[in-house]
């Protein structure tokens, strides 16, 4: 935005010192002269002495002091005027200093540098807490283009594979007259569909990010309920047990979304288990303010560095998963965005007999 160049706050700075003080010499002169002029008669007058060896006793009237006093007390003004701007031109650069320290972090921040920090020193005060707030910010910042562009190649690599494998399943079948067409059809469809599906995810997770939702009153029991009986189906193919309970847990916030978060943490916990005989515990928990959806399953035994970046797009925890129900590896990238939307937090823990336990908590909220 392109503004009317004016006085920089220094200079207002130094002429409001300077004015200050000005007006505290005015009023001081003022006060002076005022109780100067109660003991002075209008005019002068000349007493005699009555000895001719002494002088007459002159009284000087109130113009005889003013033109004594004027001169002095305007060259005073003058002096205080000048102390005032010197004064304070010093004071206000001293003072904005810190401010300027942030305006040249601000301009290598446009340039793209987002490590630079300003790092005051001292005391707080409001410039130290701007200063401070500024430093956050550009943390914050940097570590979300770090995080976007690191998913950008992720996903940029994801969205290739099925894209290459398509276009090789398409040359092979325009050299090769003799290749079963209908085996051709059945694996573009799965590469297909798995492009559509790393897309759509792709799309919740920029929907939860965006946090372009409409909250209302959302019972996660109900959810948890609905989620386990579209999975069962899966759940049975796999070998897998799933076993819900919980009492209602009342929350605010988008249906879908937390219909989705529900989804993917059961999923994940279907098909990273054991290939029989696998357990998945889900269960919704209230306490005073807050709801918790906790959802844990058997599986392998894995290593805590590798739990820690399970929430990180493309992650994916074991290399066991048939590949027809893998995923794109954003299951808890999507539930993680999706808690933080709402305010919430998450905990994925490994449990110590294998497996993963996973802690979903969001705000509460009065359901109705």
């Amino acid at each position: 935005m392109r503004r009317k160049w004016g006085l920089s706050v220094r200079t207002k700075l130094a002429l409001s010192y300077a004015g200050l003080v000005l007006v505290a010499g005015a009023l001081l002169l003022a006060v002076v002269w005022y109780f100067l002029l109660r003991y002075v008669p209008m005019r002068a007058a000349i007493i005699p002495s009555g000895d001719p060896s002494v002088n007459n006793l002159f009284i000087p009237g109130r113009d005889d002091l003013w033109d004594a006093f004027a001169p002095r007390a305007g060259g005073a003004l003058v002096f205080l005027l000048i102390l005032g701007l010197a004064g304070g031109w010093l004071l206000a650069g001293r003072m904005l200093a810190p401010l300027r320290q942030i305006q040249a972090a601000t301009h290598t921040a446009m340039d793209g540098t987002l490590s630079h920090r300003v790092a005051l020193k001292g005391r707080r005060d409001e410039f130290r807490d701007l200063a401070d707030s500024f430093d956050e910010m550009l943390e914050r910042l940097e570590a979300h283009v770090a995080e976007q562009r690191r998913f950008a190649a992720n996903a940029s690599h994801e969205l290739r594979t099925p894209l290459a494998i398509s276009q090789t399943l398409l040359e092979v079948g325009r050299n090769d007259p003799d290749r079963n067409v209908d085996d051709l059809l059945d694996r573009l469809h799965t590469v297909n569909v798995r492009a559509i599906d790393l897309t759509e995810a792709l799309l919740m997770l920029s929907r939860a990010e965006q946090k372009s939702f409409t909250s209302e009153p959302v019972d996660l029991s109900l959810l948890l309920d609905e989620a386990a009986e579209t999975l069962l189906p899966l759940a049975e193919k796999r070998g897998v047990t799933v076993r819900t309970y919980g009492r209602v847990a009342s929350a605010v916030g988008s249906r879908a979304l937390m219909l989705q978060l529900t989804t993917n943490l059961l999923h994940n916990a279907v098909i990273h288990n054991l290939p029989e005989n696998g357990l998945v515990w889900a269960r919704t928990e209230s306490t005073p303010g807050n709801v918790e959806l906790i959802v844990e399953n058997t599986g392998e035994t894995l290593a805590p560095e590798l739990v820690s970046t399970l929430t990180e797009p493309f992650q994916r925890g074991t290399d066991r998963v048939r590949s027809d129900h893998a995923g794109a590896g954003l299951g808890l990238a999507i539930v993680k965005s999706i808690v933080q939307a709402h305010s919430g937090t998450l905990t994925v823990t490994a449990r110590p007999d294998g497996g993963l336990r996973v802690s979903a908590v969001l705000p509460g909220g009065a359901a109705g």
